[in-house]
């Protein structure tokens, strides 16, 4: 008996160092979880019957390691009814650390019995100890082997250098799922009932279950009409296989199952093409290859998923009992490390993209891409050079996977990541009509994403024609961020304009017959990448400013929506947005990014920033007593022209015929189609939701035509410091530089001590050019925070125009010791080493700059020059055919030409500093929310 009861003891601890070091979901390990199963049974029994028989013929030490060993087959016992779920994780971990410690204690009795731990004290207590430093070695490497080696084998990292084509991404032109950049690991297919047994995961996952199902992921493919028109007219267009570049993130079931091989028109409706983005798409993925997007992932078929999504009720039961039992290596095989530690990056597969010659039969150019904004800003926590910082780095699912209640299995604490992914997706519930998935869309667009500040006012003073954008800096069809150091708009600095500010601070007032300026600041607050994220050539984003009298009535109106709040927003508004065009200066208003050959403008806020919108306001003569200004930051998910396409667009039989290429679509379309086989539960073109996300409100005095005129007021406050600033912020990246410094000064009149006021005065000077004034405030600023990376990146910068070279580098090593991932930082740390001459050294931060960002342009360039310096002809051409592939198309600048002659609104919205004058106000009555003579006729429309 007690020769049976040493082997048990033996077998459970050497099947229990495997089962917790290396867990996976294979039928060996399965086997090996019932067999431990098995033997603690027998332990069990071999030791309970027989328990006080043992505490009272064995040895101290004997009695208290099995007295151990019954409390470990007790808890054994116990946990095959109850499972290990997270919540009893505790539970686990005692009765491993109590059958561990019982072990050691038999093993040191029994040794200690045959005398192997010698007579003397001292013998016997370094022996004991050397027992003891074993089996905590031995705990040690199975803890590192379940733990480190799992989690080093799944870190996401990118290629030493990037393809010089597409055709060298994913599984290049030879590949399955080409242009996507998806592969599988096996290289096979994938059977596309995989990802259509979501239903399976509900058995244990419920809450979870639930929210994805009314989630924008479910509703990825073509259950969404707007996917489904846009995907139906690219393969229309450009044909078939182009089109798997949306499958990749879109539509799993049908690509790697083969069926996205031949069109999808007639298989809209099969369960297939309404699988979505399921539960599987996600969970199965193994690797993430790099952070330059394009579905650059891997999955991997599971096939013991078999057993989960088996109709067999015993097959079934089984697989269940089984992974409750142990549901590590479930966790394995759906929630790769990456997923939890690299969010960002795991995000990054789907959500940034590129298009390329395979695709639009032109050019790189970029696509959307949350990514790279968000790893340069301050929200990441990388970032050395943002306007603002959160409390502590943020990553995705920090805001889009909020922790919320549910007693699903995995649950931690009662809480589980919400898989409704909360967004900007209002479109998709409203059309399903899910009132709860909506209610958690608008609730988030209202939860201070964005703030809105009617700030101030002044005499109109802008140049009739605004200030030109340069469009040469243009190298994407998204905006430029932190992640590059592009010049800003620039030129002559004008004087800053006298204002009257912070509004709701001072007494500000207006004169009748007078024309002003009121600025409006927009600023990005809970956002983690650009405003808006996302498709950002498809959805209405405006800022809306009304003006209305004590009387009711209407004084000024730019952002008004057309036929009765229902239409389209009027062109005049302050758009956030990018507005494409494609070869014959078409905008981009079908989803069809792959005609995309020229941006007009790109309206985006950076995480953390702001922007400062003008408005020219008349105030009438007729006027009342008093004038309640009230700004909306207002969205629209799709807007009213997409939205009017996409179910029921049609080309106009009675326009001439027109040509559609993959280069430019010349044809009219009206909305007359039929919309009773369109996708979602509501039939009909859908009334888009128009959601305010943000508002603000100022009331001004009116004074009589007679009254002096006002003259700027400023009232100084510490508490109002983010106000300026704000201001301040937006001016800059509009290029104002004397008004972003003039409001960057109040910062600083009103508290010398506030470090970011100097700072941004200094970000003002370098880049106006201005060095010796930039020293002088950088200097006050790091005598008040000598470590503040941004205030050491602006210094270095000063110090490089300078040609103070080594002292420049000096600084730039000190951000990059707090921010080692700051692209920017480390190119002017290669760049500076590269004007020294130093192109070994150089080089080092241009590759490190690639392993952040394998796309970065700057790096390429660099790299291409550094090699060129070193005599390596080879390694140079390299880079430049990198550099060449991501630069942009500076020809294409000039499509706009005829497009902003026809088009003025769009013109002067494309300009870095413009104003917004009030849509015409006849006929309008304060109380309405339309114009009448602006209502279309019917729901014709066209390009």
């Amino acid at each position: 008996m007690r020769h049976s009861r040493a082997i048990c003891v033996f077998l459970l601890c050497a099947s229990a160092v495997v089962l917790y070091a290396f867990p996976a979901a294979t039928l060996s390990y399965g086997a090996l979880i019932l067999f431990h199963l098995l033997v603690g049974v027998v332990l069990a029994v071999l030791i309970l019957p027989f328990f006080l028989r043992l505490m009272r013929q064995e040895s101290s030490s004997a009695r208290f390691g099995w007295f151990l060993l019954a409390l470990c087959a007790a808890s054994g016992i116990v946990l095959i009814f109850v499972g290990t779920p997270m919540r009893l994780r505790p539970f686990l971990d005692a009765h491993i650390l109590v059958g561990a410690a019982g072990s050691v204690a038999v093993l040191a009795a029994w040794m200690s019995a045959r005398g192997w731990l010698g007579a003397s004290a001292g013998t016997r207590t370094l022996r004991l100890a050397g027992l003891v430093i074993a089996a905590a070695a031995i705990s040690a490497g199975a803890s590192w082997a379940r733990v480190e080696l799992w989690d080093e084998a799944y870190r996401i990292s990118n290629p030493a250098i990037a393809a010089a084509t597409m055709n060298g991404e994913g599984g290049g032109p030879d590949g399955l799922y080409f242009p996507s950049s998806a592969q599988t690991r096996d290289g096979r297919r994938i059977p596309a009932k995989f990802f259509m047994q979501s239903q399976a995961c509900e058995r244990c996952h419920a809450d979870i279950y639930k929210q994805w199902y009314s989630s924008a992921h479910h509703f990825s493919s073509f259950n969404n009409q707007w996917y489904r028109k846009s995907v139906e007219y690219m393969q229309d267009t450009v044909g078939v296989r182009p089109s798997k570049w949306c499958a990749g993130c879109h539509d799993p079931a049908l690509l790697f199952s083969g069926e996205f091989d031949t069109p999808i028109k007639g298989r809209v409706d099969t369960p297939e093409a309404n699988a979505g983005l399921s539960c599987l798409m996600c969970h199965s993925m193994v690797r993430v290859k790099s952070t330059m997007g394009q579905g650059d992932y891997m999955l991997e078929y599971p096939e013991l998923h078999e057993l989960a999504a088996s109709e067999n009720p015993i097959v079934r039961g089984m697989h269940d009992f089984m992974v409750r039992l142990d549901p590590e290596p479930h966790r394995r095989t759906f929630l790769k490390p990456f997923m939890h530690t690299e969010t960002a990056e795991f995000c990054s597969a789907c959500h940034k993209v590129h298009l390329d010659v395979p695709v639009n039969h032109y050019r790189w150019i970029r696509g959307f891409n949350e990514y790279d904004n968000w790893q340069a800003s301050g929200v990441s926590g990388q970032g050395a050079r943002s306007f603002y910082y959160p409390p502590k780095p943020q990553m995705c699912a920090d805001c889009h996977m909020p922790l919320v209640r549910s007693n699903d299995d995995g649950n931690l604490d009662g809480y589980v990541h919400s898989h409704r992914f909360p967004g900007a997706n209002s479109a998709l519930p409203y059309v399903n009509e899910d009132q709860e998935q909506f209610e958690t869309v608008r609730n988030f667009l209202q939860a201070g994403q964005v703030s809105v500040d009617i700030f101030a006012i002044s005499p109109t003073g802008l140049p009739a024609g605004g200030r030109a954008e340069p469009q040469a800096e243009i190298s994407t069809a998204f905006a430029v961020g932190e992640e590059s150091e592009l010049a800003r708009p620039a030129g002559v600095p004008e004087p800053a304009r006298p204002v009257t500010a912070p509004l709701g601070r001072v007494q500000a007032a207006v004169r009748r017959g007078d024309d002003v300026l009121v600025d409006v600041v927009v600023r990005t607050r809970n956002v983690g990448h650009f405003f808006p994220g996302g498709t950002v050539d498809a959805f209405d984003c405006w800022l809306e400013l009304k003006a209305t009298d004590d009387q009711g009535r209407t004084l000024f109106w730019s952002g008004m929506v057309e036929d009765g709040g229902k239409g389209p927003v009027e062109k005049g508004a302050h758009f956030y947005r990018s507005l494409q065009l494609d070869a014959h200066a078409n905008p981009i208003n079908k989803r069809n990014a792959w005609s995309t050959r020229a941006v007009m403008y790109v309206h985006l806020i950076p995480p953390g920033a702001a922007d400062t919108v003008h408005f020219r306001l008349h105030v009438p003569e007729d006027s009342g007593k008093s004038m309640t200004l009230v700004a909306k930051l207002n969205y629209r998910k799709f807007s009213w022209w997409n939205t009017q396409f996409a179910f029921a667009g049609v080309r106009d039989p009675k326009a001439s015929e027109s040509e559609r290429t993959p280069d430019y679509d010349d044809g009219s379309y009206v909305f007359t189609g039929d919309t009773s086989e369109d996708s979602g539960k509501r039939k009909g073109i859908p009334d888009l939701p128009i959601i305010t996300m943000a508002e603000d409100t100022k009331v001004l005095p009116i004074l009589p035509r007679s009254a002096p005129a006002p003259g700027p007021q400023v009232a100084l406050a510490k508490d109002d410091w983010q106000r300026w600033n704000d201001y301040g912020i937006g001016l800059l990246l509009q290029g104002d530089l004397k008004g972003a410094e003039a409001a960057f000064e109040k910062i600083t009149e009103s508290d010398p001590r506030n470090v970011d006021g100097w700072v941004n005065i200094g970000r003002a000077r370098v880049q106006e050019g201005d060095l010796q004034g930039a020293r002088e405030v950088l200097e006050k600023a790091l005598a008040l925070s000598p470590s503040l990376a941004r205030a050491n990146f602006l210094y270095a910068r000063v110090l490089k125009d300078e040609g103070k070279y080594d002292d420049a580098a000096a600084r730039l090593r000190s951000v990059l010791g707090q921010y080692p991932r700051d692209r920017v930082a480390r190119n002017e740390l290669g760049r500076t080493l590269f004007l020294e001459r130093r192109y070994a050294d150089a080089v080092k931060e241009f590759e490190a700059v690639l392993q952040v960002d394998p796309e970065d342009l700057q790096a390429h360039y660099n790299l291409m020059l550094c090699y060129n310096g070193l005599g390596d002809e080879a390694r140079a051409k390299k880079h430049e055919a990198r550099y060449l592939r991501f630069k942009a198309d500076e020809a294409a600048n000039t499509i706009t030409g005829a497009y902003r002659r026809e088009h003025p609104e769009d013109n002067n919205e494309r300009q870095a500093i413009h104003a917004h004058v009030s849509v015409p106000l006849a006929g309008l009555s304060g109380k309405l929310d339309a114009r009448s003579d602006l209502s279309p006729a019917g729901h014709a429309g066209g390009n």
